[in-house]
């Protein structure tokens, strides 16, 4: 395939550094060697490691993943509330660009939080911040990040109950990530043509490798159904261009 692609979403997974047992749940290695094998075949130009509930506030294989994939890859990481303003830009110069909420599995802060440190973090850096969230807690949450500077959602809401609240949000700013189409219950093809619809900005693809806990793991063919949904000005904005303007990577161009 000759577009790039920013991968907006995958974790990485290395038992040198602390893993946290999350609802009975550890999860199998996945290096950097592992992701890089993995998206050999992809014209891969950079990517977010995303921090997930199983590594809860650690940093040390964040800042080791960062290192080891280079400038062309950020972080998504999680924070206590109490994170200090030196912590914060410490981890901006390694590459981190947003926090993560986890609000379905846990391992994050906790949602009264989201607004303050929204707001923190963004001023401070930059940063957006991020939330793993079943699309139907949408409607009470809804207050508060349409006013936030700058919020994704990930793996498009998961929930087909909660797609009418995502797009109400997509309109107002609200970004999305094309991810864990094997987590969902509708028809991904579906959503990706409403959201793009609702704002050609909001939509970036990611793996979601490796796909912890997923009932169905990503596949290539995920990616080729962005391919086969969009036109190719639209499949090029959500494959690399809208990730590329909302992460701000160091640097980032296709893989030789």
């Amino acid at each position: 395939m000759d577009l790039p692609v920013f991968d907006s979403h995958f974790h990485i997974i290395d038992r040198r550094f602390p893993l946290v047992e999350n609802e009975g749940y550890l999860p199998d290695d996945f290096t950097c060697h592992d992701y890089l094998r993995r998206t050999a075949d992809m014209n891969l130009a950079g990517g977010a490691i995303v921090s997930g509930s199983f590594q809860a506030l650690d940093q040390s294989y964040l800042e080791d993943a960062l290192t080891t994939l280079g400038p062309r890859f950020v972080g998504v990481t999680q924070l206590s509330a109490g994170v200090s303003n030196d912590e914060v830009l410490r981890l901006d110069r390694l590459g981190v660009r947003a926090v993560r909420f986890n609000i379905k599995r846990g391992g994050s802060e906790k949602v009264e939080h989201l607004d303050r440190m929204a707001r923190r973090v963004h001023e401070l850096a930059g940063w957006h911040v991020e939330l793993y969230v079943d699309s139907r807690a949408l409607p009470e949450l809804a207050p508060v990040l349409a006013g936030l500077p700058a919020v994704s959602i990930d793996h498009l809401g998961l929930s087909r109950a909660g797609l009418p609240a995502l797009l109400s949000l997509v309109e107002r700013g609200v970004r999305v990530k094309a991810t864990g189409f094997g987590r969902v219950d509708f028809d991904v093809a579906g959503a990706i043509r409403d959201i793009c619809r609702a704002n050609p900005d909001a939509l970036m693809f990611g793996t979601d490798l490796p796909s912890t806990r997923a009932p169905r793991p990503y596949a290539d063919q995920d990616l080729r159904l962005i391919l086969d949904t969009l036109d190719l000005d639209l499949a090029g904005k959500v494959l690399y261009k809208n990730a590329i303007e909302f992460y701000r990577p160091a640097s980032c161009k296709p893989a030789d």
